[in-house]
């Protein structure tokens, strides 16, 4: 099943999704942390912070967090659970690059490590982790259903996926605010801060696209994880889904 997510690529229709989110990634990797502070305001951090929480109630060793990016997500894991471990993996050597400077910074290197990989092809073996995140970053899988399937197997029975994703609000009062702001005011200030205003482009046409609600909770049940869950935060423009391995 083809999910439209899927199509929507940052430069050219024709070419592969993959190879393209990491040019893109690498291309915007300086002004990244800057633009994600400016288009949600500073509201992410609570977004992490809450799933944060959830992912320390199950009490995770060996915690992997798929599109680690510049490490935020990461960072917040190790220091909230100090007794986990976490890896970092993502397409983006340059945006890996700047998680290993902060993650350094934070004197976490000894419990975070952080390689350059592809979420479809996890190098890990089968149940290796205690929990699975993903931050912001499953609308950029080129096969939505490869990425959870190899999430699902790397986790030990048990284990908890958590995936923090960007959404459309469906309150038809605060939707069209929400339209204006996506797709006028995160391109402008896109060109104004990125290297690519390109990628700002492709944030909303990707979040548009994505699959939410009962849709996204079926795909973690069909790559074989149960209890899917949904918590939708801040007028619905963001949601936390969750889901366990049995």
């Amino acid at each position: 099943m083809k999910i439209e997510a899927e199509n929507i690529k940052p430069y050219d229709d024709a070419a592969g999704k993959t190879g393209q989110v990491e040019a893109m990634f690498d291309s915007i990797a300086p002004a990244y942390d800057t633009m994600n502070r400016l288009m949600t305001m500073g509201i992410d951090r609570a977004w992490r912070r809450k799933a944060v929480r959830i992912t320390a109630a199950s009490r995770p060793a060996d915690i992997l967090d798929v599109a680690t990016g510049t490490g935020d997500f990461a960072i917040n894991l190790a220091r909230a659970i100090p007794a986990a471990n976490v890896t970092g993996i993502d397409l983006s050597e340059q945006m890996l690059a700047i998680g290993r400077r902060k993650v350094e910074k934070a004197g976490l290197s000894g419990r975070i490590t952080m390689s350059q990989g592809d979420c479809l092809a996890l190098p890990f073996p089968d149940r290796s982790f205690d929990a699975v995140t993903v931050a912001f970053g499953v609308r950029n899988f080129e096969s939505l259903q490869r990425g959870y399937a190899e999430m699902a197997r790397v986790l030990r029975p048990g284990g908890l996926l958590c995936i923090i994703e960007l959404a459309v609000p469906q309150n038809r009062l605060v939707r069209p605010f929400y339209n204006i702001y996506t797709r006028r005011v995160i391109p402008m200030v896109g060109r104004l801060i990125s290297s690519d205003p390109r990628a700002y482009t492709y944030l909303p046409t990707s979040i548009a696209a994505m699959p939410g609600g009962d849709k996204m909770l079926s795909l973690l049940t069909d790559a074989g994880l149960r209890d899917p869950r949904l918590i939708p935060l801040t007028l619905g423009v963001c949601a936390i889904y969750t889901a366990t391995k049995p």
